[in-house]
């Protein structure tokens, strides 16, 4: 088949191609075969009529149609392979000739990715990363798990103070009204944490259990309902219990309670540390990564994103955040009322770092050409394990619902992450470091 790609535009260009006689007659034997069961001629069965007599009453035009549907989609994907481009789009299709016994011709606006030009990209300079465990950070840790461990212990005729947990009744009033959500009963509300609106905790500091009290606040002006933004109220409160937290003491037996597999504080302390500082190891690798790749994106010179792609990474984006969160139990309609959001509101969300992801991935699949990276055998099994493991798949089910292609490109585009990261230089110094 002949193909003829003539670039018109920065993303834009038209492929002209063609479809051979053998392949058009096979498109117009196939469709007969549809047409036919549909229809009645007189003399004949319902679905028997016989070609020749539906050629001479209707004619062989009256099947180009159907049949171009049929031979289009593998015509449109030979000549892609034959001249080499990338659509990210559906193309637009025209007939230019669909003349009896020939070729037919046919010519289609295709958007492409973009050229990239790649800058340097081994060797970077990023930032150093201190990966060192301080004694604070370890005296933080513990002191997070000491309030975790914490009981709320009542406190008798006393007032409460920020820390305090007060269970409550309250009833809100706006212009003397009450209004939908302002009402509950022994509600337990931390004092100081910031859960209720500005001011409402403020007021309740101060006071006993047995107190009641007018708690007068504002709405903020982006409050999520929209009847109450920038309105005051006042809230009718009746303090029920005020409670304070009791910490334990940090000794072998908070160590024993926080961790089994310790019989001692030294014992957690030095577990803490591990941990921190794997955790920080981690930290440090993804921040490595994270610049030496954004700083690759920007020495490369990429011509302008499509909508198209910018539009598939968001969907992308979507249904993958939507897919987690059903993972989670929670469908995406109780996602969106929890959260007071839409599907639209989501979809901005995603759209402010899109053209940098596609521009990341574009840079990346020229790294990967550019290196010529080749995943293995070994690899792609490797990946089908990993990822049959991390989902709880059958390996036959991963295989089943990802190409060999589709798992290769994964793994190539792994590979070139690591060459960026793995050859970066840590010389840069932080702005400011408040180690």
């Amino acid at each position: 088949m002949a193909a003829k790609w003539e670039k018109k535009e920065a993303n834009k260009g038209e492929l002209t191609f063609e479809i051979a006689p053998d392949k058009i007659k096979e498109g117009l034997d196939k469709a007969f075969q549809r047409t036919k069961k549909n229809l009645a001629v007189p003399g004949f069965r319902k679905g028997r009529v016989p070609r020749q007599i539906f050629d001479q009453m209707y004619g062989e035009e009256a099947l180009y149609q159907d049949a171009l549907n049929i031979v289009l989609p593998d015509a449109y994907e030979e000549a892609i392979k034959e001249t080499s481009i990338e659509p990210v789009d559906q193309p637009q299709v025209d007939v230019e000739s669909m003349d009896k016994g020939k070729a037919w011709v046919l010519k289609a606006v295709v958007t492409v990715k973009p050229d990239v030009k790649l800058g340097d990209y081994k060797g970077l300079s990023v930032t150093k990363q201190n990966t060192r465990v301080y004694q604070k950070d370890i005296d933080a840790e513990l002191e997070k798990q000491r309030q975790q461990q914490a009981e709320l212990v009542l406190k008798e005729d006393q007032p409460a103070a920020n820390g305090d947990t007060v269970v409550i009744d309250f009833d809100g009033y706006v212009d003397g009204k009450q209004f939908d959500g302002g009402k509950a009963d022994n509600y337990s509300l931390e004092l100081g944490s910031n859960s209720f609106i500005p001011g409402f905790e403020d007021q309740l500091v101060g006071h006993k259990a047995g107190d009641d009290v007018d708690v007068k606040v504002t709405f903020p002006k982006d409050y999520q309902a929209k009847d109450l933004q920038d309105k005051e109220a006042t809230f009718k409160v009746t303090i029920h219990e005020v409670k304070e937290k009791q910490l334990p003491e940090l000794d072998d037996e908070f160590a024993k309670d926080v961790d089994e597999d310790v019989d001692s504080l030294d014992e957690l302390k030095a577990k803490t540390k591990d941990r921190l500082k794997e955790e920080k190891t981690h930290a440090a690798h993804d921040a490595i990564e994270d610049e030496a790749i954004s700083e690759a994106v920007d020495n490369a010179e990429i011509g302008d994103v499509p909508a198209a792609m910018i539009k598939d990474d968001v969907d992308r984006q979507v249904e993958q955040y939507l897919a987690n969160m059903q993972q989670q139990g929670i469908q995406p309609k109780m996602y969106f009322q929890l959260t007071g959001t839409t599907e639209e509101d989501l979809r901005k969300q995603f759209s402010d770092g899109a053209e940098k992801r596609v521009k990341t991935n574009l840079v990346l699949e020229a790294v990967v050409e550019a290196e010529k990276i080749e995943p293995t055998e070994d690899q792609v099994k490797a990946e089908v394990k990993d990822l049959a493991g991390q989902y709880g798949m059958e390996e036959s089910a991963v295989r089943s619902a990802l190409s060999d292609d589709m798992l290769k490109h994964d793994i190539a585009i792994k590979s070139a992450v690591d060459l960026i990261a793995d050859s970066a230089k840590q010389d840069k110094k932080k702005d400011a470091d408040n180690d």
